[in-house]
């Protein structure tokens, strides 16, 4: 036996020579990655062998589960969280195919999440499924829309502005790239709706215009790049959802019109969509009595529309898709059911024998599975037919790469998403988006000569100061549906770091009868105003408008008689400002300086000051007709100001130059 002290040290002398064997030793190699780097989407051959080795050993329940989608969170869940147990025993249970993603909304507000939050979110989603899980989107502007470290990509109006394909396909580069990197496979974009309507409450600022011709250059660019890239698109609302005044989300939405009409307006769009070999079509919940004179059909449930249209005369081969089938366009003909299971699985059966793939969103999701069981089982719905679909999706997986490996690297994110690049990609569409409509009045001069070589020599008034006593410079209204949101903030960040006194008053419906009193002395004591309107298509929005409550994108009755009040106080020195919808001036003449963005995003509102100061030139031209104001295409060019001699004083600019 060692004495104590000779055994301590001998063990103190071999953990010193291990810990010096382990210094010495080379470093270990990284095991080779099993995750699919994203390319073009294309089958393989060992991924069509998979397609059919697949299939034939599904069950009936396996397959009908791949017909389904439903929502998860790209949120952290505990996995004791009730929410998260819904959606993976949901998944396991009815076999689940595909999940659709997105974040927490409480009264029209996103409650974003973080790249690493959704790829983790996504991973989990995959690791509860039996077969690859396809997982969609709503991307529309970006992964800025649900997720933040992204670039904020304007809406698809202010591509119509800016007017280049190539913008189009960049973007569809991006979103494709960012996308893939946290498991998101399938975007439900691009919106080829052409917006023909100005009341249309829900398309708006969604469509790229009202041209059929320029929605399809756009649409047909926007697939290249994204499929390029490895993300499916979709072309959506089929047969199109641009000249309706209903919102689908509340209430059955109608498309009128002839034939010959929807021919020429409605549907190029998506056959352009499908020569530019767009994966899959969206199906829309309108009725349109030229295709379909069922009224208690709509587009969604009807085989005129789906099979007899889009797949036979159209020729579509990809994947077809519902629209909501939670949605109230659709929900309230089967609203007959007392029984919310029977309701959900009559509408998944009447959807699938209409000719779609996939079922999004069930408002009951065991009523719906049980519903095509047992439509199958009873022979209404052929077997053969069951495997066709299932095989179209099961072809989309596999061409996605997903056979090989359906999880994504985390490691990879801080690679893909996010790049400077791209920031400034974004940054680029918003600027050739803004497009100066109305240039009647000295506004835009008055605005430009409130810059300051540094801060002012006064301290900035309060937001709400009611005296009024003071001369102001720069008077800013921005007009929202909520002061609690963020519509405003990044405007008035760059407003001010141009014009330090410049006063800022946010407003809203709640706001705007109370904040009279103090708007009014703020513009008749200012020497230049703005009035910033952000309205923007929410789904499911009605306002108060004329003292009735409407499903309407447009000001609200308090805010309506704010913006009377200000152009009747100041219209000669006022630059009204659409950072949304450009069809909101419309209704109001008195307007005499009117700029639209088509966007609301961050880019935009820093693209909007940077214009009103000559920073950028105004270079857009409308993509739609305004009524009672501007038709399609009017624009009125202004170059950018890169140095300007005001009041004998130094300018002093962003690029650091100045001039006296």
């Amino acid at each position: 036996m060692l004495k104590p002290a000779l055994l301590s040290l001998f063990i103190f002398l071999v953990s010193l020579s291990s810990i010096a064997a382990v210094m010495d030793s080379p470093p270990k190699e990284k095991k080779k990655s099993t995750f699919v780097k994203p390319g073009p989407i294309e089958l393989s051959k060992d991924g069509h062998k998979w397609v059919e080795k697949t299939l034939k050993k599904m069950s009936l329940e396996q397959k009908i589960g791949q017909l389904i989608m439903v929502r998860g969170f790209t949120e952290f869940q505990n996995d004791e969280n009730p929410t998260y147990l819904q959606l993976r025993d949901d998944i396991r249970k009815f076999h689940i195919g595909s999940v659709i993603v997105t974040v927490r909304v409480d009264g029209g507000f996103l409650y974003r999440n973080q790249p690493y939050e959704a790829a983790m979110a996504t991973n989990r989603m995959q690791e509860a499924a039996e077969f690859p899980l396809l997982i969609a989107a709503d991307f529309e502007r970006g992964l800025s829309m649900r997720l933040l470290a992204s670039p904020a990509f304007p809406p698809a109006m202010a591509f119509g502005a800016a007017g280049k394909p190539e913008y189009a396909e960049a973007f569809g580069q991006v979103v494709a790239r960012e996308s893939r990197a946290i498991g998101v496979h399938w975007n439900f974009f691009p919106v080829a709706d052409v917006n023909s309507n100005p009341l249309n409450p829900i398309i708006n600022i969604r469509s790229f215009g009202e041209d059929p011709r320029a929605v399809s250059e756009l649409v047909a660019a926007y697939i290249r790049g994204s499929r390029a890239n490895g993300l499916l698109t979709t072309a959506k609302h089929f047969p199109g959802h641009g000249d309706t005044d209903t919102d689908s989300h509340l209430e059955l939405a109608r498309v009128g019109g002839s034939l010959e009409r929807l021919q020429a307006v409605e549907l190029p769009p998506f056959q352009e969509a499908i020569k530019a070999g767009v994966d899959s079509i969206m199906i829309g919940h309108v009725t349109v009595p030229a295709l379909e004179p069922d009224p208690n059909r709509v587009a969604t449930t009807s085989h005129k529309v789906v099979t007899d249209l889009l797949i036979d005369k159209m020729g579509f081969k990809g994947l077809i898709v519902t629209d909501a089938l939670e949605m109230k366009g659709l929900t309230r003909i089967y609203s007959g059911d007392q029984n919310a299971a029977l309701a959900s699985g009559r509408a998944a059966v009447d959807a699938f024998k209409a000719g779609n793939d996939m079922m999004l969103l069930p408002e009951n999701t065991e009523g719906a599975f049980n519903g095509l069981i047992r439509a199958v089982q009873s022979g209404d719905i052929p077997q053969m037919e069951v495997d066709k679909r299932v095989r179209k999706i099961l072809t989309a997986k596999a061409s996605l790469g997903l056979h090989k490996s359906k999880f994504v690297d985390l490691d990879a994110i801080a690679e893909q998403v996010g790049k400077p690049a791209d920031f400034q990609t974004a940054q680029q569409i918003a600027d050739a988006a803004v497009t100066l409509v109305k240039d009647d009045s000295p506004a835009l001069r008055l605005v430009a000569a409130e810059r300051r070589r540094g801060p002012g020599t006064s301290s900035p008034l309060p937001a709400y100061d009611k005296t009024g006593a003071k001369e102001i410079g720069i008077v800013a209204v921005v007009l929202s549906d909520s002061v609690r949101s963020e519509a405003g903030r990044v405007f008035e960040r760059e407003l001010k770091a141009r014009a330090p006194d410049a006063k800022v008053i946010f407003v809203d419906p709640t706001l705007a009868g109370p904040l009279t009193e103090t708007v009014s002395a703020a513009v008749l004591n200012a020497r230049s105003v703005i009035v910033a309107a952000y309205i923007s298509p929410i789904a499911a929005k009605a306002v108060m408008v004329n003292g009735e409550m409407k499903n309407t994108v447009s000001f609200t009755d308090e805010a309506a008689t704010l913006l009377r009040m200000v152009l009747k106080l100041g219209a000669n020195k006022t630059a009204v400002i659409a950072m949304g919808s450009p069809y909101v001036a419309a209704d109001y003449p008195e307007v005499q300086t009117y700029i639209c963005t088509f966007s609301s995003t961050p880019t935009s509102e820093t693209s909007a000051v940077k214009a009103l100061f000559g920073e950028i030139g105004f270079h857009g031209r409308l993509p739609v007709t305004l009524p009672n104001m501007a038709q399609r295409g009017s624009g009125i060019d202004r170059n950018a100001v890169t140095a300007r001699r005001l009041s004998g004083k130094a300018v002093q600019l962003r690029n650091g130059l100045s001039v006296r």
